[in-house]
């Protein structure tokens, strides 16, 4: 098995071990044992547990990440385009933590290595939207002064909406259909031409 799919399959058996048995109750040797690898082989791609718990959280955003770059390079109109990319951000989220279990209220609890790990995903998404800020400023439909600070806001507000989302306190009992479309007039309104 080559290296990296070797280090994938290691992955993947340590977040199926942390979903069912929490990253408290998950030792080395579990995720040794369960992959059918020796120690030396876990230990040659991780240095401890926590190393491996920050290798399933970047092959949960990566995930993400990939989807709201499949996202970004549909055709359809821009508008459309930008909702869809922040509610792919927002589901995907949610629907890593509802999968992973045990491991989401380690999540919740360790938020701030959570943070750490996620710089490449805030990064990636950061820059989706400066792209399509761009588009939408190129193409005449967005004015925008600052297009990065402006990227930063946006990203920043849909991370604020994360938990609320995830628990489902976010619009309750608002369909979605009325809840996008609220989206898209806020953004309407804070990105279009005035005129």
């Amino acid at each position: 098995m080559p290296v990296t799919k070797t280090k994938a399959k290691l992955v993947d058996i340590a977040r199926q071990l942390f979903a069912k048995q929490g990253f408290e109750n998950t030792t080395m040797n579990d995720i040794a044992q369960a992959s059918g690898k020796g120690r030396r082989t876990l230990y040659t791609y991780f240095k401890n547990k926590e190393d491996i718990y920050n290798a399933v959280i970047e092959m949960e955003l990566d995930r993400i990440s990939c989807k709201m770059d499949v996202v970004a390079e549909r055709d359809m109109d821009l508008e459309d385009k930008l909702v869809e990319v922040i509610y792919t951000h927002l589901h995907l989220i949610k629907e890593a933590v509802q999968r992973n279990g045990n491991l989401r209220a380690e999540f919740f609890r360790n938020i701030f290595l959570v943070s750490k790990v996620r710089k490449n995903f805030d990064n990636n998404e950061t820059a989706i939207l400066t792209r399509l800020l761009e588009e939408g400023v190129e193409k005449g439909i967005y004015e925008v002064e600052n297009i990065p600070l402006v990227a930063d806001i946006i990203h920043y507000s849909v991370r604020g909406l994360e938990i609320p989302y995830i628990y489902g306190r976010l619009s309750e009992g608002l369909p979605v259909s009325i809840r996008r479309s609220i989206v898209q007039k806020l953004l309407h309104k804070a990105l279009s031409k005035q005129g």
